[in-house]
């Protein structure tokens, strides 16, 4: 990303476009959720739930909310265990905080629809809001998973992450294709938050450490643990066990269903998207693999994981907003060319260039310094680009992003409207409040 055109985003009033702001006027949210636990269990559980909040409540608030109890579990972990490890000294509390955190962010992901519709405010904006909420959950996750599995700084950790960012790739990209948000049988946001939901209760009762005993010092795995490494625990077969589940019964649903969405597209035409949804997400996978497992990175080696998953999630979490954005203003598909230029840079300094000439080119204090500066400069371009997107929303829906306005306040603005100052807070990762002088 230049600074150029970060510059000309800050100060270009057409951002978003206002032919993508005019296909706003097309809108309409679909959804597919094949989960039985949600047919027979969890339906009836938020049809409750959204009953306890004011009907003057926003729904984007309630999102909002959702995501700040993760963020004050991630600070949890930054206070109480932030090598991610397990001692006799961690208090057991935590894991059940982390339980509590997810599993209330998982209910007011679900509650704010219900909100909407109840109040009559549904909007592209809430699906923006909350999918880009979304986005940056994921890595809030990955990190309170590895830190109730006792993971520390370690590639079991890493893989966690990016199973994660993946999955809600592919499912981003196949609603843009499909036009509808579809959940399988078995599906993350519903079984994958449950099972994560119980390992972090399982660790409050008997603690992290309970993990990493070896499956074949437990004779009931004993005929399991003869097929497996010998290393094998428990928290190595839950990584690996959300890995197998991605393989089967998400990644190849994906596939096929941009594969049938686009079943009416020439050839050359379907190959030429099935380029543009792959080869984003293969390559941050592979920069962020590249710097994360590089021998010449410090990452693992000093315990900077936790940084780094921050900066790179929240990149991540710009290019699946991006995509949400694309498909609700029915815009190309995004190339995402400065986040992945910005991570291969890196990637390649740390571990490509080094294995090539076989010494380190940043000093550990030096890669330090960069991850902290990329995590920054992620904060900074997310934030500027999610306030526009937000601040151009709202001006031309006539809404408020955090508060449901009264009926003669929701009509779109003229051009005659005099100067104003606008408020738009969003989430990614901390809260932050931009504040725009319009003159339209």
């Amino acid at each position: 990303m230049s600074i150029w055109k970060l510059r000309n985003w800050v100060i270009d009033p057409d951002f978003p476009r206002q032919e993508q702001l005019e296909n706003l006027r097309y809108y309409k949210y679909a959804a597919t959720d094949k989960s039985l636990l949600t047919k027979y269990v969890l339906r009836h559980y938020w049809n409750y739930c959204v009953n306890l909040f004011p009907r003057w409540m926003a729904p984007n608030l309630i999102t909002l909310t959702g995501l700040v109890l993760m963020m004050f579990s991630v600070a949890i972990i930054l206070t109480y265990v932030p090598d991610l490890l397990y001692t006799d000294e961690t208090p057991h509390w935590i894991y059940f905080c982390f339980a509590a955190s997810l599993w209330l962010y998982s209910t007011l992901d679900n509650v704010d629809g219900k909100q909407a519709r109840r109040t009559g405010t549904s909007s592209p904006l809430g699906e923006l809001f909350d999918h880009g909420c979304d986005a940056i959950n994921c890595t809030f996750v990955a990190l309170l998973q590895a830190a109730a599995l006792g993971l520390g700084h370690s590639g079991e950790a890493g893989i966690l992450f990016l199973v994660t960012v993946i999955g809600f790739y592919l499912s981003t990209a196949e609603e843009y294709y499909t036009g509808v948000l579809y959940l399988g049988i078995v599906n993350g946001p519903t079984e994958g938050i449950l099972v994560s939901c119980l390992a972090m209760v399982w660790s409050g009762f008997f603690g992290a450490a309970s993990w990493h005993v070896p499956l074949n010092e437990i004779s009931l795995f004993n005929s399991v643990a003869k097929y497996l490494p010998e290393d094998t625990n428990f928290a190595k077969l839950f990584v690996w066990g959300m890995v197998f589940f991605f393989l089967v019964t998400h990644l190849p649903f994906c596939i096929h269903s941009i594969f049938t969405a686009t079943s009416s597209e020439p050839v050359k035409r379907r190959l030429t998207i099935f380029v543009n949804v792959l080869y984003p997400i293969v390559l941050y996978t592979a920069a962020v693999s590249l710097w994360m497992w590089s021998p010449y990175s410090i990452i693992f080696e000093q315990d900077h994981y936790i940084l780094f998953s921050l900066a790179v999630g929240i990149m991540f979490g710009m290019m699946a907003s991006n995509i949400i954005l694309a498909h609700l203003t029915k815009s190309p598909f995004p190339s995402f060319t400065g986040i992945l230029g910005s991570l291969w840079l890196m990637a390649f300094l740390i571990g490509i260039l080094p294995s090539i000439i076989g010494k380190r080119i940043l000093a550990a204090e030096a890669e330090h310094l960069a991850i902290w500066i990329y995590f920054i400069i992620s904060v900074i371009v997310y934030s500027i680009w999610a306030s526009m997107v937000i601040d151009g929303f709202c001006r031309f829906l006539g809404i408020r992003c955090l508060v449901i306005s009264q009926p003669d306040q929701r009509a779109v603005p003229s051009s005659s409207t005099s100067p104003g100052l606008y408020f738009c807070l969003f989430s990614d990762g901390m809260i932050y409040i931009a504040i725009w002088n319009r003159i339209n």
